[in-house]
């Protein structure tokens, strides 16, 4: 289990061994929106007010790296089912998508006029769809 805050930290838990985190996640410089692990388990995403995406190990609570790019809060992250692939939606009107084995940025999806609040992928891993302060959901294909 891993859960955040606004006081830029976040926890991982480990509710069936014992009552009190196993780690506690630092290096956020404001507020943090959204947490998520990767389907595969190995990894953690975490979107914050600070325009970062940082990446953690899930077993240790270990800072992996950065993903810089956005120029404003990053409101949440999403992993592709092959979690080698985060996509991310930000106040900036953009949404990025980023390779895991990298941590560089791969595409940059561009087309909203306004904030970008949710962001997923199909199952297929195909497309990525967003939807944001515009009042549209838009499908990006892949």
């Amino acid at each position: 289990l891993v859960s955040a805050s606004d006081d830029f930290t976040i926890y991982l838990w480990s509710p069936s061994t014992t009552q009190k985190p196993i780690a506690r996640l630092l290096g956020h410089q404001k507020q943090v929106n959204h947490v998520t692990f990767s389907p595969s388990g190995t990894l953690i995403a975490s979107s914050s007010f600070d325009n970062h995406i940082k990446l953690w190990n899930a077993s240790t609570g270990a800072f992996l790296y950065s993903l810089r790019g956005h120029v404003g809060p990053v409101y949440m992250s999403s992993f592709s089912a092959d979690s080698r692939l985060l996509v991310s939606a930000s106040k900036d009107t953009t949404c990025k998508v980023w390779d895991m084995a990298t941590g560089k940025m791969k595409e940059d999806l561009i087309g909203h006029q306004d904030e970008v609040f949710a962001v997923d992928w199909s199952p297929d891993g195909a497309r990525v769809g967003s939807g944001g302060k515009d009042k549209t959901v838009r499908i990006w294909r892949h």
